[in-house]
């Protein structure tokens, strides 16, 4: 998993929410839980950002930070210039203000950088003729180019990015400096450790507000416009256009933002349909004023915008501009270590999904994979499970439960709260006499059976169990169970047929009254004859008679 985000398992309810929106499918499920491809992962924060159990945590380096301040070294925040979209009313000198009463040395605007990179792509677009170039702002473009698009890669600008070279230059400005980068991205983390030495320590602005509230320093309403930060536009769609001359001969300007879209744009490129381009790229949509922190906890894109449009200006910053080898940044494609299965294993996942044939083949979308055969690949790389098709369980689960009743010897008729049949098996029919379901299905059970008990149940809630009720229009005799079902919505009814049990019941009841009458047929005349050699049995009567009440006793206790 990505230093920079950690998952809660306990959290994770396996709602396949998080692959559903990754634009990767960087996610794998084991145990029922998510957990994040490292090498495939391009850190975009979109699974941060949908988790409704707050599963994906932002790894926090506040305490980081607070020991670079400790080591008695000037720390120096680069401050990304979406801040004042996530501060509203705060401009850069109340940032600084309270920043400094946290310790920090000084603070200064990623936007100097962002200067310092646009003008080395106007050199590159002017002085070195390449065919297309891709801005290399957005670390999680550079991951998706590197990870995903590794023949895109040599026309990614080898140019470091806004915050190190904003970063860098404060090193050279300030010796023993150490930096600290505050922005409203997941990546920006990853790629300071990446790139070690230029940036010490990356904040979110959720870290810092937390921060600041802790220290109980508030900030101060206060935001003036300055002429020279044209750059402050970096942070929306199209900012680093914005911000650059767009003069270069033969070259057009284009700006993508979400991945979707930049994932379109560069299969185009590996197509070889795109020439002559320069291309500004951003993984967010609004680019990083929508950033998955500022997204997370109240992203509004025309406020945000506005917010940083009103706050730029119309000039370059005034800064020195470094030689071009000091801005070089090296990017080397990263292997994807998952294998391909062939069209055979494809198929062969596919029947295990109950999918035998291409019209079985939905591409409903509900387990987060595009088509089934991309969640065919992903089961077979380990990454999904079959049981993650919704269609698929679904018809598991009534072919299981339709099964259950087509074979069951108990009649099964399911109502709903209108009372109306839904649902009747063959014993139940056969129970009832009727030749098919839909001689009773959306009809009133009335029809067909007594419906107080039904109302019973509905209106109580409670079930009723086995009651033992005969059928006189039927002429049989059943144990009837009504239970409420789904919330009460619906009402199950199971019938157990025991007319033979009865039938078994009233024939022992007549040979148990017919054996009684002929034993008091018995002992009535045993006691004529008693009677009569009454003289001659004497003690032997007595005992007769005993002995026949035992066996008139015994019989009427059967």
């Amino acid at each position: 998993m990505p230093n920079c985000l950690t998952l809660k398992k306990s959290n994770c309810k396996n709602c396949y929410k998080c692959i559903r929106h990754c634009p990767v499918k960087s996610i794998r499920f084991s145990g029922n839980q998510a957990h994040i491809i490292d090498n495939e992962c391009i850190l975009c924060g979109h699974c941060f950002v949908v988790c409704p159990q707050n599963a994906k945590e932002i790894v926090d380096q506040t305490e980081k930070a607070k020991v670079l301040i400790q080591s008695g070294a000037p720390v120096v925040v680069s401050l990304a210039p979406s801040f004042v979209a996530n501060y509203d009313g705060v401009g850069i000198e109340a940032m600084r203000e309270a920043l400094k009463k946290l310790g920090f040395h000084d603070v200064e605007e990623t936007a100097l950088g962002a200067t310092l990179v646009k003008r080395e792509y106007e050199r590159i677009l002017q002085e070195e003729n390449r065919d297309i170039v891709i801005s290399s702002c957005c670390h999680s473009i550079n991951l998706l180019i590197q990870k995903h698009f590794p023949r895109v890669l040599p026309y990614l600008a080898d140019v470091l990015s806004p915050m190190q070279a904003h970063c860098e230059d404060i090193k050279r400005r300030i010796p023993g400096a150490k930096t600290v980068f505050v922005g409203p991205c997941v990546a920006k983390k990853d790629e300071a450790e990446h790139y070690e030495g230029i940036v010490d320590a990356v904040l979110t602005f959720e870290e810092l507000t937390n921060w600041l509230k802790k220290e109980g320093v508030e900030l101060r309403q206060e935001k003036q416009p300055d002429e020279h930060s044209l750059a402050r536009f970096f942070p929306t769609t199209g900012g680093v256009l914005k911000t650059m001359a767009q003069d270069a001969p033969g070259y057009t300007y284009i700006a993508f933002d979400g991945i979707e879209n930049c994932i379109a744009a560069l299969k185009e490129i590996e197509q070889g349909k795109i020439h002559r381009c320069f291309i500004e790229m951003s993984a967010c949509v609004g680019s990083c004023a929508g950033g998955p922190v500022m997204e997370k906890y109240g992203h509004s894109p025309v406020k945000d915008y506005l917010a940083v449009a009103r706050y730029a200006g119309d000039k370059d910053f005034e800064i020195d501009q470094p030689e071009a080898q000091e801005l070089r940044k090296h990017f080397a494609p990263i292997e994807q270590r998952a294998a391909l299965p062939t069209e055979f294993e494809i198929r062969d996942i596919l029947r295990e999904m109950g999918k035998f044939k291409p019209s079985q083949e939905l591409n409903c979308g509900s387990c987060g994979y595009n088509t089934c055969r991309e969640k065919a690949i992903a089961i077979y790389q380990g990454k999904a499970e079959p049981s993650m098709c919704l269609p698929y369980l679904m018809e598991k689960a009534e072919n299981v439960s339709d099964t259950i009743a087509r074979n069951s010897p108990n009649g099964i008729l399911m109502l709903n709260d209108q009372l109306e049949v839904q649902q009747i098996n063959p014993a139940a029919r056969k129970i009832l006499n009727l030749r098919s379901e839909s001689a009773v299905l959306g009809d009133q059970v009335v029809r067909i059976l007594d419906p107080i008990p039904f109302m019973k149940v509905k209106n109580s809630g409670r079930g009723i169990f086995n009651e033992r009720t005969y059928l006189a229009e039927y002429n049989c005799t059943v144990e009837q169970t009504i239970v409420p079902a789904e919330g009460g919505r619906m009402l199950l009814c199971i019938m157990r047929d025991v007319s033979e049990e009865e039938a078994a019941r009233q024939q022992k009841e007549d040979i148990r009254r017919q054996t009684v009458e002929v034993a008091d047929k018995v002992v009535d005349k045993q006691m004529r004859i008693v009677q009569e050699i009454a003289s001659l049995l004497g003690e032997t009567a007595a005992e007769t008679k005993i002995a026949l009440s035992k066996l008139k006793e015994s019989i009427n206790n059967e």
